[in-house]
């Protein structure tokens, strides 16, 4: 008898199906192991994703770039691990052999490049706009051209490429203030300063006087003595400030401007001037509210960089003298040299 051997259709059915669930397996092994191992980059890149980027777009970038192997493996992974519409537009750094998996957790979260902008203590604002104007990482038109003087906060930023020039302006302005609500109810009692603005103008003073940081609460003292004996604080740069806003004169103060009465000459006014005189920081801020107990009320350059103090005015002139001594002796020496 012979027999039929012809395959029953529930037979070629079941073989196909079985075909295809065995290929879906493998596929699924091969995306999960393409997901997690390390990526084919030999070097650090910077990848750009654009606003309103697709998945797939954003795959197709991650691939020419060299970043992953696959852009529909990246979209395989982006509808398994991804909340949908997660993705964020910036850049993004991708490190060597970042893995696939790595760098969609790095989108999704908005872990951007990030780019720093250095504001340094003692800038006045209209130097600190400068910097903000000029910076080719932020992006924007900005709509003020001026900003009160100690209104914002020197510090280093760090920022993502396309941030907008007054968005950070606002942050410094905000962290400022914070800066000073902080500090201010932390106050030594019987200061004489009435105001929080009269803290930060103060503060400005010291940033100006010294650029090292161990000083700033001996130089804040001093001033603080002499705003509470009624003494003239005495400080060129508040003079300097009257002339040309805080910009470097390029040369001294001419005796001529030491003796003009303007509203920023602390050589007449016993008190503070009108505004700050720059934006000064965290630590002038805080010399200022919490000054140390002392009883000096004078202070003069040593030479090499820092200041010496006095509390007798007959202590005070022998160390002006020294520092006299010591500009005779630059003034004589060879150039480049120092005593």
């Amino acid at each position: 008898m012979a027999v039929d051997r012809r395959r029953s259709p529930f037979g070629a059915f079941f073989s196909l199906l079985w075909t295809l669930l065995f290929f879906a397996l493998a596929a699924g092994v091969f995306a999960l192991w393409e997901i997690h191992r390390p990526g084919p980059l030999t070097r650090e890149v910077s990848i750009v994703i654009d606003r309103g980027d697709g998945v797939m777009e954003i795959g197709r970038t991650l691939e020419r770039e060299g970043v992953i192997r696959n852009a529909w493996v990246f979209r395989a992974a982006a509808e398994l691990y991804a909340q949908a519409g997660a993705l964020k537009a910036g850049e993004y750094a991708a490190e060597p052999g970042e893995s696939l998996r790595s760098v969609l957790e790095k989108i999704e979260s908005g872990k951007m490049r990030l780019y720093p902008i250095t504001i340094a203590e003692g800038l006045t604002s209209d130097m600190i706009l400068d910097i903000v104007k000029k910076s080719d990482v932020l992006t924007g038109e900005l709509t003020v051209t001026t900003l009160p003087e100690g209104s914002l906060l020197p510090e280093t930023y760090m920022v993502m490429r396309g941030m907008d020039r007054g968005e950070l302006l606002e942050r410094m302005r905000a962290d400022q203030q914070d800066v000073i609500d902080e500090l201010w109810p932390k106050r030594a009692q019987n200061l004489p300063l009435k105001t929080p603005q009269e803290a930060i103008t103060l503060a400005s003073i010291v940033e100006k006087e010294t650029g090292v940081a161990a000083e700033r609460p001996r130089v804040a003292a001093a001033f603080v003595n002499r705003l509470r004996r009624g003494i003239p604080l005495q400080s060129d740069p508040t003079i300097i400030y009257g002339i040309s806003k805080g910009r470097p004169l390029g040369r001294g103060i001419r005796k001529s401007e030491l003796e003009r009465r303007t509203a920023y000459n602390t050589y007449f006014i016993p008190a503070l001037p009108p505004t700050p005189i720059a934006n000064p920081g965290r630590a002038a801020i805080e010399a200022v509210v919490n000054p140390p107990e002392t009883d000096e009320i004078f202070f003069v350059a040593d030479g090499t960089g820092g200041h010496v103090f006095a509390a007798t005015v007959e202590e005070h002139n022998r160390n002006v003298a020294r520092w006299r001594e010591v500009e005779r002796q630059r003034a004589a020496a060879p150039d480049g040299a120092r005593p």
